[in-house]
């Protein structure tokens, strides 16, 4: 179901009865206009196609062409309808001038049924592309304060008032199953609508201008939102799309590239998968629209056959069209890991090169200090050889000089004893005429010794 609330711009006046002279002049005082901003929200918890439990007496018209006047729409709408009109308000929502709604108060439920039936989904010309969308109402709000008017109600999310937006979004969402086309980039018929007010439309055909993040003004995965306009990145790179459904509680976004719609309250996709689906569709809910209006069974009808094979048909595109996603979701997880992978790969490789080119700078550097140290170690070990043959000389010489002087001491002793001896002789007789011989005792003397005599060339008394 849906609600409707209006930010009024001015207050609610009669229509002028020359503009609608269509009807008898005792229907005027039933048409009235007002001009404001139109807000129009659905429930988030549950389908918004129609249903025995959700159908009011109050309809909605979310757009009519602005080249049919009010009077063109009375003759759109008939003369058998005319006295089932219990009030009938025309809405100029303020900015947009290509179009014009229109809410219906029918004198019961019958009525409002009957009209839902024949005109829903109805051009409102053979020649032109625009179609009379429907909807039913639980109630309707005035408001002389925006922020008032735009926030959703408890339970609610609020939906596009653009009839080729509301297309674009799949019919659990929008509440329409007749459509045209699925309004992609340069579609004809959204370029019927004059002036093209709506500016996801303007940005959907204006491929020569590609829209940019409002905030960052990346051109890259940017998202529309489809009630207000805003162009925001997503999450992926600054998230701005995102951010501006938790500021304003619009969580319908249009991915520009792609053509699908976010919503984030469900967090799921909701636009219309194709058009061939979406006809399909269209007519299993209208014969069961139809068949729970007027028995309440639709197994008791002759299209019971038909709706089990318009689901088994409508099942089939939807498993298709989900296993696409799922392929192309798992080639683009598997590029994103073959090139994380390859990064890391070649982050790696480079990062282990420049520790070889460390490690063998380092092991150069070690090696140049082992060739100085063997260097100087040959240099320090003929130091020492040299300092040890010097220092062994040395104790030769020492020792020779040692054995030499031990000599020249005995020698001395020795004379000394005898010179005593000759003294203490000299008064004697015993020495007269004497002849003095050599000692026997030092005849043999030692190698060394005779070197010395030798060097000394001293002569033994």
């Amino acid at each position: 179901m849906f609600f409707l609330r209006v930010h009024s711009v001015d207050a609610e006046s009669p229509v002028d009865p020359e503009t609608v002279f269509s009807a008898p002049q005792s229907q005027n005082p039933k048409f009235s206009e007002r001009r404001g901003v139109l807000h129009l929200f659905r429930t988030a918890s549950q389908s918004s196609l129609p249903n025995s439990n959700s159908l009011s007496s109050h309809l909605f018209i979310v757009a009519v062409p602005n080249y049919l006047s009010f009077d063109d729409f009375i003759r759109f709408c008939g003369p058998h309808h005319l006295d089932q009109f219990h009030r009938l308000l025309f809405i100029r929502n303020d900015g947009m001038e290509d179009r014009y709604s229109v809410l219906i108060e029918f004198v019961d439920q019958l009525a409002a049924d009957g009209f839902h039936s024949n005109f829903d989904g109805k051009k409102f010309s053979p020649g032109e592309a625009e179609i009379c969308h429907i909807l039913f109402l639980i109630s309707v709000e005035y408001s002389e304060c925006e922020e008032v008017a735009g926030t959703p109600p408890a339970g609610f999310t609020e939906i596009p008032t653009c009839p080729v937006c509301l297309e674009r979004l799949d019919p659990d969402t929008s509440g329409i199953l007749t459509t045209l086309c699925d309004h992609s980039f340069q579609c004809p018929c959204v370029s019927k609508w004059t002036y093209l007010s709506c500016q996801v439309c303007r940005f959907c055909q204006q491929q020569d201008e590609k829209p940019t993040c409002f905030i960052c003004g990346t051109l890259d995965d940017v998202w529309v939102c489809m009630i207000c306009g805003f162009v925001g990145c997503g999450r992926y790179k600054e998230g701005h799309a995102i951010r501006h459904w938790k500021d304003t509680q619009h969580c319908y976004s249009l991915d520009f590239r792609t053509q699908q719609i976010w919503d984030y309250v469900g967090d799921n996709y909701v636009h219309r998968l194709n058009q061939d689906q979406s006809k399909t569709d269209s007519k299993s809910e209208e014969m069961r629209f139809r068949c729970m209006s007027q028995e309440g069974d639709c197994g008791t009808c002759e299209c019971h056959e038909d709706l089990e094979v318009s689901g088994a048909f409508f099942n089939s595109k939807v498993e298709a069209y989900y296993e696409s996603l799922l392929v192309e979701a798992k080639s683009k997880a598997e590029s994103s890991i073959s090139e994380a992978v390859e990064k890391a790969t070649t982050s790696g490789m480079l990062d282990i090169q420049n520790e070889l080119e460390k490690c063998t700078e380092e092991r150069n550097a070690v090696a140049e200090v082992n060739r100085n140290l063997i260097k100087n170690q040959e240099t320090w070990r003929k130091k020492v050889k040299e300092a040890e043959e010097r220092e062994a000389a040395s104790i030769k010489s020492t020792d020779e000089r040692i054995l030499d002087l031990e000599e020249q001491i005995r020698d001395i002793r020795i004379f000394l004893e005898a010179q005593k001896t000759i003294e203490k002789m000299s008064d004697s007789n015993g020495i007269k005429e004497g002849t003095v011989l050599p000692m026997m005792a030092h005849e043999q003397s030692s190698p060394a010794k005779s070197k010395r005599n030798k060097k000394s060339g001293r002569r033994r008394p």
